[in-house]
């Protein structure tokens, strides 16, 4: 009987143990098809890769330093050091807290740059310019090269963006079946509709004198409208094309000119030119499952975490008694290394 009594704890101990490890290891295979899928996907098909967001760098030496702070209330509760402790685990909790805090500022500044989590794709398709709507501004056609709205070849001036995006918002919202209610009739700026000029009668807009603009058109005049709000060119990242982000074909990576994909000066064929803007943007599809998937995890364990902490306060863990302490440790460790593993991943491969 005494002898149950002495391996108890022992067998106790193991058990628990072996859940955490089972744990560990259901979420090591769920990231590892996550990363497999996005090497399988990225072989095949056009790929959109830019920087990582500062938000990420920063929650990422946020989770190191929450380990490293656990481990010194591992080390302090062996020694039976209570004060200790309670100020280790205040900061590891305090670090898991910045960690979430920074995924989320990471998001928004993904967001920021147009890099949305919704399955967007690579190069722009409703709304593009020119391939239905030019405007002149002050006599001169404007042109697109990339995400740059150009005039004479140069880039136009904040003064003149801005002036651009005030004259195009009139047609951002468009109310299903109602036709386009034109507020703002600058004469620094005119319409143009297949290579014509598009008329403005009674605040309507007209292909000509006499044919009113279809609904579908002023759709596509809407959707034009939207990307110029966003200073979305050709692509629906934001930035220069080659400088801050780039876009790859089956690992090699591609150039734009003349608002076609080349690959080592060569334009691609039409069949890939339609297939590229046809491409969803997986990558970044990826990027948010793979990152917000390790967030709900570290979300639901920072629970737990929080739950050893009031203990740790409430003097409920010694040196002989701390199991539920060390578990916790084991867990939360193993989440940072997750991550530290997902971002250089990412980094290297994304």
């Amino acid at each position: 009987m005494d002898y149950a009594k002495e391996i108890d704890p022992i067998v106790n101990e193991k058990m628990k143990k072996n859940l955490v490890y089972v744990s560990i290891f259901s979420i090591i295979m769920l990231f590892a098809g996550f990363t497999s899928a996005y090497i399988v996907m990225m072989g095949d098909s056009f790929w959109l890769k830019y920087p990582l967001p500062s938000g990420f760098w920063l929650s990422t030496g946020s989770i190191v330093a929450s380990s490293i702070t656990f481990i010194l209330a591992i080390a302090a509760i062996k020694k039976n050091n209570q004060t200790l402790l309670k100020i280790f685990m205040a900061l590891t909790v305090a670090l898991g807290v910045a960690f979430m805090y920074f995924q989320f500022k990471g998001y928004n500044q993904l967001i920021d740059g147009g890099i949305h989590p919704i399955n967007n794709h690579i190069i722009v398709t409703d709304g593009k310019y020119g391939d239905y709507f030019e405007i002149k501004y002050k006599g001169d056609f404007i042109e697109v090269d990339g995400n740059k709205y150009l005039l004479g070849s140069k880039e136009m001036s904040n003064a003149q963006f801005d002036d651009l995006k005030k004259y195009m918002s009139q047609f951002a919202s468009l109310k299903e079946r109602n036709a386009i209610v034109v507020e703002n009739n600058d004469k620094n700026f005119e319409l143009y509709f297949n290579n014509q000029p598009v008329q403005i009668k009674s605040k309507q807009l007209y292909k000509d004198d006499s044919t009113k603009m279809e609904y579908v058109d002023e759709m596509r005049l809407s959707y034009l409208a939207m990307n110029i709000q966003d200073k979305r060119g050709d692509f629906f990242v934001r930035g220069e094309f080659g400088k801050d982000f780039h876009v790859y074909f089956k690992g090699k990576e591609l150039e734009y000119k003349n608002r076609k994909l080349h690959y080592k000066g060569k334009e691609l064929s039409n069949y890939l030119q339609i297939k590229a803007t046809e491409t969803a943007d997986s990558a970044t599809s990826f990027l948010y499952l793979i990152s917000i998937v390790h967030l709900a995890h570290v979300f639901f364990a920072m629970f737990y975490l929080l739950k050893v902490s009031i203990y740790s306060f409430t003097g409920k863990f010694d040196d002989k008694n701390n199991l539920s302490l060390r578990l916790g440790a084991i867990f939360w460790h193993f989440l940072g290394i997750l991550w530290i593993y997902l971002i250089v991943f990412l980094v290297f491969i994304h």
